[in-house]
């Protein structure tokens, strides 16, 4: 169940999604929807019933103290509103925890949301680790299944088969409703995909912008994602197998042009990506950099 409050009305609103855990590699895309939201101030219009969609023993609650009094903050997904005078358009934001079961029931209602309130596009964010240098741009892919939408933004068109996570399963139940559905990718180098990657973040917000049409400041991302590049080589340097392994992708992607590389290439990583995610074989991972 969806619990709505007052939802002012919307001007010819985009819904952008990103969800925590499985699609969601170096926090890049929930560090998008964090950052809009921070960016304009954005306000509380929904929440899903946790009870409805998580397991506990795997999201658990958080107890805190506020105004002296201990409160339980339950893990699960929440819908804001941005309304802002210097944006064209206003935007749904959600932000969330991939469901734990009910995945269909769980999409639906976030569908009917999107429709209630004149939605008629969802970009869904995502991010995956893949065998690509920090030293080189991130890089995004987007997808959708209509040929408008394709020939309008110069997208890939969806093809990948597989294993699926929730930004998945919310996109094909957009597009049965009728419902314009985007999904971006952007890809974090697997070595260093374990923590946060403002990297990753700006380069999902660089693509947004060319989505919806609204400009996005970066406030201290571009500062924080230099930050975060020189963290990683200086790591890297001080292991000679990571900095050999480094080197290597840089070559294969200077070699093959990976940051514009087709969808397919992407792809390629993404079914690499779960192959890993899903072998219990114990065959040997890339090296990381560890802190």
């Amino acid at each position: 169940m969806i619990e709505v409050e007052d939802v002012p009305e919307l001007r010819d609103p985009v819904m952008i999604l990103a969800f925590e855990g499985w699609n969601d590699a170096g926090e890049a895309a929930t560090g998008v929807v964090e950052h809009m939201a921070d960016l304009w101030d954005a306000q509380p219009v929904a929440v899903l019933d946790p009870e409805d969609y998580y397991d506990f023993q795997v999201n658990r609650p958080r107890v805190y103290t506020e105004n002296g009094e201990r409160r339980i903050h339950w893990r699960t997904t929440r819908i804001h509103v941005v309304q802002h005078p210097d944006l064209p358009r206003d935007l749904i934001l959600v932000r969330g925890v991939e469901p734990s079961f009910r995945w269909r029931a769980f999409a639906l209602e976030l569908i009917s949301f999107a429709t209630e309130f004149g939605a008629d596009t969802m970009i869904l964010l995502g991010a995956l680790m893949a065998d690509v240098a920090h030293t080189r741009p991130i890089p995004v892919t987007s997808y959708a299944d209509d040929e408008a939408t394709v020939h309008r933004f110069d997208l890939d068109r969806a093809s990948y088969e597989g294993p699926t996570g929730i930004v998945g399963v919310i996109a094909e139940a957009a597009v049965q409703a009728g419902i314009t559905a985007i999904s971006s990718w952007a890809a974090v180098p697997h070595y260093a995909g374990h923590g946060a990657s403002p990297k990753a973040v700006l380069a999902l917000i660089e693509t947004l912008e060319r989505l919806i049409a609204v400009p996005i400041d970066r406030l201290d991302l571009v500062e924080q994602s230099q930050e975060w590049e020189a963290t990683i080589t200086e790591l890297a340097n001080e292991d000679d197998e990571v900095h050999e392994y480094v080197e290597a992708l840089e070559q294969a992607q200077d070699t093959a042009g990976l940051p514009e590389a087709s969808g397919d290439a992407i792809a390629k990583e993404f079914e690499r990506y779960l192959r890993r995610h899903d072998d219990d074989s114990g065959g040997k991972e890339p090296p990381t950099a560890r802190s």
